[in-house]
């Protein structure tokens, strides 16, 4: 019989086979876990840390955005998420739904005894039926967090113990609703917190603050911006859970709290703001603006920003609800759900964009600022001689129609004053071409025109200046007096800036500091000089020519009593064409109906020492109102300053001519007469006395009011007196001179606001009182004095 027993040899190989296999399975092993344990490691660790431990975020609040006096401008509140938990629930529903049964069962028996508090009302009472209740707190739910039924529907089937059904809910609505289920020793629904974003001013600086998302994540402006500096550091609980995924008690839980966000510090000032928006829109309304207006406030030493307004704005605490009711009801005409959609986003993007930083512009005769002080700088103006010529029209090489002045007939030989201060377009040619085509580029950059300001802002746009590419004869010629390039109002004010400020070119900015919750502050902005582009001498003789800019024509300027100010106007083109194929004007639009306008206007003062730069824009004013930047936006910010500076302590300093006319306040005259007359013959005031006591009872004006020199108060000596009455003569067009024999002869007072009075020229352009109207003697009538119109010299 044949051996069937394996041989040595067959053993050998059986084994070296086996070996082989289990090394195999051995390698594979120690591979997987190598790959485990070392390279996937974190891994794996998170995978079992989420299976044995279980994390709930603690939300850090938001830090606050405070304005320059330290007013809130943006905050965080609590509230809650208001989270059911489905699994508990319906367990709880079981529970209910035996002892309601419980209860109807005692009620038949008669053995069901109801307690009741002092009030009377019963404790520990129970719903009709659990179909009842579920009925009830789904509507409850509904109503209170504003949602859908099926979406409470969904969320109690839900097969999970964790579903949100509302979250940004206010705390009295929460605690309802937690009460609600308490009644009934119900915890399935609970809360947690979380934080809101309010603005407490709503629509100030709105473009400058910005606002968060749904999420607490910054957005737009300083919301964005300083987003890393306000958000803070979320905290967590973790704590460990059984095998089933059941929390395990307190004691195995670790709380790491959150880290609330630090708190920003603006430069801006809240009532600086207020004033600014507040005049833009009356710009804006008054002139039917298209395309909104800005303006900006800087320190002109500094860069810091005191106000940024633009307008119209929006509300900050319903940022996506459109601001412009007209649009918003052009919209809700729209039937087309897409298009309807489509312009609702552009418009809201529109309004949240800040119009000073990301909208470009042509800057007209405000550049001529800049013309000026890069030619001045290379020693190319004589400020002494009559040396440029005007004829009316300047001709281009190659171009069939010349470059009009806004004066037909030109303005003859001129100074370089004269030609600044009659913004004369040929004369400005002439300084630009001889400039040259590359120190006017050169001194376009460095000026900041073809880079951002670096302001500590989102979405900051750069100017298009012309290039050493791009730039020829006619662009030069053009560009010379802001035409063809275009800037944006911050790069502009910034420029500006530099020209007047001893050639300093500076980064603008609007947050002063950020603050931590321990009062530590950990970022602070200073003054930071990017470079200097022209000399503090050619500065110095710039500011003096743009004073005299003021003074030489103060109708077209911001010229206040007391304060000295330089500055220029300017009215560009917004559609234009280089016509040089064309054969027409460079200044007409292809469509001369389509021409569109930018009225803006830039001043500093005092004039001799700058500490304040503001610039005023008016984007596509309705030309058939007026369109011009000495028209539009000069007058918006002659209000804007003369409410600013004394707001600032910024005290003027009167000539003597300019203590003449200003205005006196009336103080308390009641009391002895003799008091009362020696007080007025000390302020050099005339006076009369109405009745036949010693004391005065009452008086006309009223105490604190402002009334010329020039003019009468009435002492009542009897208290039965009853003031005896005139009419408000009509002073409008009037000048001075007849203002000071109307009154007089009318026994009414007037103070003054507007031009100085008296200005050559000067006449009333609007008073306060509609003539006719029966008022006391001594009444004070505003009178708003005004220059005459002179031709347009933007």
């Amino acid at each position: 019989m044949a051996n069937t027993n394996p041989t040595n040899s067959m053993r050998f190989r059986a084994k070296i086979v086996m070996t082989a296999v289990f090394v195999v399975l051995f390698g594979g092993v120690a591979a997987n876990f190598f790959r485990i344990s070392v390279l996937n490691n974190k891994k794996y660790q998170a995978m079992a840390n989420d299976r044995h431990f279980g994390s709930i975020k603690i939300s850090a609040h938001r830090g606050s955005i405070y304005d320059a006096n330290g007013a809130v401008i943006a905050k965080s509140a609590s509230v809650y998420k208001v989270i059911l938990d489905p699994s508990c629930f319906r367990d709880e529903l079981v529970e209910l739904r035996k002892r309601v049964d419980k209860r109807n069962s005692d009620k038949q028996s008669g053995s069901y005894k109801p307690r009741y508090d002092e009030e009377g009302k019963e404790i520990d009472a129970l719903p009709e039926s659990v179909d009842a209740f579920v009925s009830e707190v789904s509507s409850k739910l509904c109503t209170k967090l504003n949602i859908k039924p099926e979406d409470v529907q969904k969320a109690m089937d839900a097969d999970s113990q964790y579903s949100m059904l509302q979250d940004q809910v206010e705390k009295q609505v929460a605690d309802e609703l937690i009460s609600y289920f308490n009644q009934y020793n119900m915890i399935s629904l609970y809360v947690e917190e979380d934080t809101k974003r309010y603005y407490p001013q709503s629509e100030l600086a709105a473009s400058v603050v910005g606002f968060t998302n749904s999420d607490g994540n910054g957005l737009y402006g300083i919301e964005a911006k300083y987003d890393d500096y306000l958000s803070g550091v979320d905290g967590k609980t973790i704590s460990a859970k059984d095998s089933n995924g059941n929390e395990l008690p307190y004691k195995y839980s670790k709380t790491y709290a959150a880290k609330n966000g630090d708190d920003v510090y603006l430069t801006i000032d809240s009532n600086i703001q207020f004033i600014l928006e507040k005049h833009l829109q009356e710009m804006v309304n008054d002139f039917k603006v298209k395309n909104r207006g800005c303006a900006i406030l800087m320190n002109c030493k500094t860069g810091a920003v005191y106000g940024m307004a633009q307008y119209p704005s929006f509300d900050l605490n319903q940022p996506y609800e459109i601001s412009d009711k007209v649009v918003a009801e052009e919209i809700k005409q729209i039937t087309d759900k897409t298009e309807a959609d489509k312009r609702t986003k552009e418009e809201r993007e529109l309004q949240w964009r800040n119009k000073a930083l990301t909208e470009r512009y042509e800057p007209g005769s405000v550049f001529k600022v800049l013309t000026s002080a890069a030619a001045a700088e290379e020693n190319l103006i004589d400020f002494e001689k009559r040396y440029l010529y005007c004829d009316g029209a300047k001709a281009i090489p190659g171009v069939p129609n010349p470059i009009h002045c806004h004066q037909e007939g030109g303005h003859d030989s001129q100074t370089f004053q004269e030609a600044l201060t009659n913004s004369c377009n040929p004369a400005f040619i002439d300084i630009g071409w001889a400039l040259g085509e590359d120190k006017f580029v050169y001194y376009c950059d460095a000026f900041g025109l073809s880079e951002t300001t670096g302001i500590d802002l989102p979405a900051e746009s750069r100017g298009d200046p012309f290039t050493k590419d791009t730039i020829n004869k006619l662009n030069l010629a053009t560009g010379s007096i802001g035409q063809g390039e275009t800037v944006t109002p911050l790069e502009m004010i910034t420029a500006y800036c530099a020209a007047v400020n001893g050639g300093y070119l500076l980064k603008p900015y609007v947050v002063d500091k950020v603050v931590d919750q321990e009062g530590n502050v950990v970022l602070k902005n200073e003054r930071t000089v990017r470079r200097q582009v022209i000399s503090e001498d050619t500065s110095k003789k710039l500011r003096s020519c743009l004073e005299q800019v003021v003074s030489g024509k103060p109708e077209s300027n911001v010229a206040i009593t007391g304060y000295s100010i330089g500055g220029k106007s300017g009215t560009s083109q917004r559609k234009m064409i280089t016509a040089a194929n064309e054969g027409g004007d460079w200044r007409q639009a292809e469509d001369a109906s389509k021409q569109e306008y930018c009225a803006s206007y830039v001043c500093f003062t005092p004039a001799e020492d700058p500490e304040l730069i503001l610039l005023v824009m008016a984007d596509m004013p309705d030309k058939n109102i007026e369109y011009y930047g000495s028209k539009v936006a000069v007058p918006t910010a002659r209000k804007i300053l003369e409410e600013i500076l004394p707001y600032m302590n910024m005290s003027p300093e009167y000539t003597e001519e300019e203590l003449r006319d200003l205005d006196v306040k009336i103080p308390l005259l009641e009391g002895t007469l003799d008091d009362a007359t020696a007080t007025l013959d000390s302020m050099g005031i005339k006076y009369e006395k109405v009745g036949n006591g010693i004391d005065v009872v009452s008086q006309y004006p009223l105490t604190g009011t402002a009334m010329a020199k020039t003019g009468t108060v009435y002492l009542y000596t009897e208290k039965a007196a009853t003031p005896e009455y005139t009419e408000v003569p009509d002073l409008r067009y009037a000048d001075l001179t007849n203002v000071n024999q109307i009154t007089e002869s009318y026994a009414v007072n007037y103070s003054t606001s507007g031009a100085p009075p008296s200005s050559a020229g000067a006449t009333v352009a609007k008073q306060n009182l509609e003539p006719g109207t029966r008022v006391p003697k001594g009444t004070v009538i505003e009178l708003e004095f005004k220059l005459p119109d002179v031709a347009f010299n933007d």
